[in-house]
């Protein structure tokens, strides 16, 4: 965990950076006129209201899990936190796909890249950078998991060192005995389900971690769009979708603090990452207004990049490590009931976060 918090904290500023830099790019091309319907008194109110909003939002958001696991129907090992998972899993596939992806699409797409020449339905580096991103979470997942899992189970006696009658080498046909990693003192044992229910944990903890990287991302990107915004008709439309889209995104985040069953510091301390990335964007929004120009070449272009690098995250995590795991879980495929009341919830939260759309 102290490990991923440092990753976080290490890669936000540079994150920043990057946001700042694309701001501060007011070379590129003017496609529209970016005063039409300028008002920045009334946008600066519109943006006060938004930060408590979305602050407020996301807050209670990421609790609604973390405090209800004190509930009996709401406890990880219910059937009713099945039903919460796959409707926050819908919501992060929406988010991914309808909101993220199409956005940075337009964004690598936009004529003001282009405006010098070149060919805008060329070749689509949204859809690379997406997949790439993908592929990226895959080997980090696995490589963090792995991590972990060794580190905790070194401490466990090597198969060398295990006397099993009958066999030389400690390496006899025991029932209770399954060994993981390599020989001469290196292999791990996992003989208990007590141990196996650790690994799970291990694997829960590496998927909220890599999960709220990629919402961090995406989180920063909008929360600067709309704190740079000078135009009320903009801003007014998004403040109460934002603040919905993320009160669902932290149910969907908050679930999985739940399942990795961190210590109380550990879930604090994510818990409110989430909750000030995207009020903190607004402000850094805000401070740079005055040199920001949304339709710059340079901004396009890093927007457009970080959009599909943090939808390439949140489609690969809520497809392989929320909603496949679930939806094969011996516990789900022997219940008809929890398997309607499931996929019930996953088509509404990807329905309603879809619907989102219309207005941000």
């Amino acid at each position: 965990m102290g490990a991923t918090n440092h990753t976080l904290q290490a890669l936000l500023p540079w994150l920043l950076l990057f946001v700042h830099q694309a701001a501060a790019a007011s070379g590129g091309c003017e496609c529209t006129t970016a005063t039409d319907g300028a008002n920045k008194q009334g946008a600066t109110k519109l943006k006060l209201v938004a930060i408590a909003s979305i602050l407020t939002a996301g807050a209670a958001g990421v609790l609604v899990p973390v405090l209800g696991r004190s509930m009996a129907a709401l406890r990880p090992d219910g059937d009713i936190f099945f039903a919460v998972k796959a409707f926050a899993a819908g919501v992060i596939l929406a988010t991914g796909m309808v909101h993220i992806l199409p956005a940075a699409f337009d964004g690598l797409t936009s004529p003001c890249i282009y405006k010098g020449g070149g060919d805008r339905n060329g070749f689509p580096f949204a859809g690379l950078v997406a997949m790439s991103a993908a592929m990226a979470t895959m080997v980090i997942d696995s490589l963090a998991a792995g991590y972990y899992r060794r580190s905790h189970f070194s401490k466990a006696r090597p198969l060398d060192n295990i006397d099993i009658p009958g066999d030389e080498e400690g390496r006899a046909d025991h029932p209770h005995v399954h060994a993981h990693g390599h020989s001469h003192g290196d292999a791990i044992v996992v003989s208990s389900p007590e141990e196996a229910a650790i690994a799970d944990t291990i694997r829960h903890r590496v998927v909220s971690q890599v999960l709220e990287l990629g919402i961090l991302v995406h989180s920063v990107i909008i929360g600067v769009s709309l704190g740079a915004s000078v135009r009320p008709s903009t801003i007014k439309p998004l403040v109460g979708a934002l603040s919905f889209h993320q009160f669902f995104e932290g149910i969907g985040l908050g679930g999985c603090i739940v399942q990795a069953n961190f210590k109380v510091r550990a879930t604090i301390i994510m818990a409110t990452f989430f909750s000030l990335t995207a009020p903190v964007g607004i402000v850094l929004g805000i401070a740079i207004s005055s040199s920001y120009n949304v339709h710059s070449s340079t901004a396009f272009i890093i927007e457009g990049v970080f959009n599909s690098a943090s939808a390439g995250i949140l489609i690969y995590m809520s497809l392989v490590d929320l909603l496949a795991t679930d939806f094969n879980n011996p516990k789900l495929q022997t219940n008809t009931k929890l398997q309607l009341m499931t996929y019930l919830a996953l088509f509404l939260g990807a329905g309603m976060m879809s619907m989102l759309a219309i207005w941000a």
